[in-house]
């Protein structure tokens, strides 16, 4: 199943809501005098999964689950299998085991080859 990944910029219209749920569950717990799990059962969260929802078209509905989907937690998409690398600067794909080839970001040649097109 593919998960829509928020950018940027739909990040910062999503992530208030994220951080208001964090602070509701914090609130309820002090006033309750309650556990982490049973703060969790009240539905803290529903504005962001609906933001969420609005944005990609996306039912989640695991509000904690929304941190992992941004995008700019994550590498470019995996040259062989196509699925995103787990971080920004991974070395390899952990799903097929592909190397990740490098790019400098001055001459556009991977690492280590030649930086003007000599050999």
């Amino acid at each position: 199943m593919e998960i829509p990944m928020l950018t940027e910029e739909e990040w910062a219209q999503m992530s208030p809501h994220l951080t208001g749920a964090i602070e509701q569950i914090k609130r309820y717990r002090e006033e309750n005098n309650s556990s982490l799990a049973e703060a969790n059962s009240k539905g803290f969260g529903r504005e962001a999964l609906r933001v969420y929802a609005e944005l990609t078209g996306f039912q989640e509905t695991n509000a904690n689950a929304l941190f992992h989907h941004r995008l700019s937690l994550y590498g470019p998409p995996c040259r062989s299998c196509g699925k995103p690398l787990r971080t920004p600067i991974a070395s390899y794909c952990p799903m097929c085991g592909t190397e990740r080839v490098a790019i400098d970001s001055t001459n556009e040649e991977p690492y280590g080859g030649p930086a003007n097109g000599d050999a």
